[in-house]
């Protein structure tokens, strides 16, 4: 269970510090009659969270920590602690679990009519809009310090700064974008068909884990998550025991990509990740600058600069569209997994640059 804390959705590898112990509490949030914007209705939708510190007498300190693809609530522990940005004897510090991520609400825990394929595609709004719930609900907050997001959490982190201009004092988002434009579609789509095209996979009603499509989904996947020259300096040797070959890696790492992981989870919160857009909030007619001008929070943009998934190209169009942004890419060769910290160097110029920001707006 260990090492699946550590994996932040990709690998035991990706990161490659040990973060200081910090005590943290699971806690399950439950809606009623969840109606999702593709119209499902879910019995009962599950919010899996955890919550660092404590939230003081005027509620005013809290952060919102909203997770990444596949991960659970310790994603963001590299960046939480005595000497981090996130210090919880300062901050009261709630860390959300996306639908599908095999915990809160997803296709492989949720009963019929609605397991397994039929579970509705839940978008980031979805996501977002049971948060703002949870918020108000279990603890009566209405005003957020600041709200943070790596990836699938940067682009949660978008939302509410769309949908919810007022609610956050600031806005912090690390590789992620504010809309999934078409080539990020087409890459998670070769992904989902490297699951889907297994035999065993049986339009998701498997009796067994389609392992020869999931197999050749992590072999996908890994070849987008870092930069070219990241692999030509075989940086990955910085947490492979010594003598580990190339080959020894690859075979480790495209076989053992995510453990654990259900088919029809990986491919929900894919589905979640394609329909991002914020352009599609309500009110804005699928304009993405439009919604982008109508962020009021100061936002501090962190794409990495080798970022495959998130490309520097479409952070830098996003930017130009923000009124009080500041856009700060992160100087490193590892690729997606840099705004995660999954490494020392990335570590270090992430909580610089966030705890700076958070301390010019208190």
């Amino acid at each position: 269970m260990k090492k699946l804390l550590l994996l932040f959705c990709f690998s035991s590898a990706l990161v490659a510090q040990n973060p200081p112990a910090v005590t943290s509490q699971q806690h399950e949030f439950a809606i009623s009659n969840f109606r999702s914007e593709s119209g499902a209705t879910l019995p009962e939708a599950r919010i899996v969270y955890g919550t660092y510190g404590m939230l003081n007498e005027a509620k005013d300190n809290a952060i919102l920590l909203p997770s990444h693809y596949m991960a659970n609530f310790h994603g963001y522990e590299w960046l939480i602690g005595d000497g981090r940005a996130l210090d919880p004897s300062r901050f009261f510090l709630i860390s959300t679990e996306l639908f599908g991520n095999g915990r809160s609400s997803s296709p492989s825990n949720t009963p019929e009519p609605y397991h397994g394929p039929r579970f509705p595609v839940m978008t980031i709004r979805d996501n977002v809009d049971a948060v703002h719930r949870l918020l108000a609900q279990e603890f009566g907050i209405t005003h957020l310090r600041a709200i943070i997001g790596f990836s699938m959490g940067a682009q949660q982190a978008f939302q509410w700064a769309v949908r919810y201009p007022e609610f956050a004092t600031c806005i912090v988002a690390t590789a992620g974008t504010a809309k999934t434009y078409p080539h990020g579609v087409v890459r998670l789509e070769g992904q989902i068909a490297a699951i889907t095209t297994d035999a065993a996979f049986e339009a998701g009603d498997y009796k067994t884990p389609p392992a020869k499509g999931l197999e050749a989904f992590g072999t996908v996947w890994l070849g987008w998550l870092y930069s070219q020259e990241w692999w030509r300096r075989e940086l990955w040797r910085a947490s492979a025991p010594a003598g580990t070959t190339f080959e020894k890696m690859f075979e480790d790492r495209r076989t053992h990509f995510i453990p654990g992981a259900d088919a029809n989870n990986l491919i929900l919160q894919m589905r979640t990740w394609e329909r991002h857009d914020v352009g599609a909030t309500p009110g804005f007619n699928g304009d993405v600058e439009r919604a982008l001008r109508s962020i009021k929070a100061p936002l501090l943009y962190m794409p990495s600069e080798t970022d495959l998934y998130f490309p520097i190209g479409d952070a830098r169009y996003e930017a130009s569209f923000i009124p009080a942004v500041s856009f700060v890419p992160i100087p490193s060769l590892w690729g997606h997994t840099a705004g995660a910290a999954s490494n020392p160097a990335d570590a270090k110029f992430l909580n610089e640059t966030i705890g700076q920001f958070l301390a010019s707006h208190p």
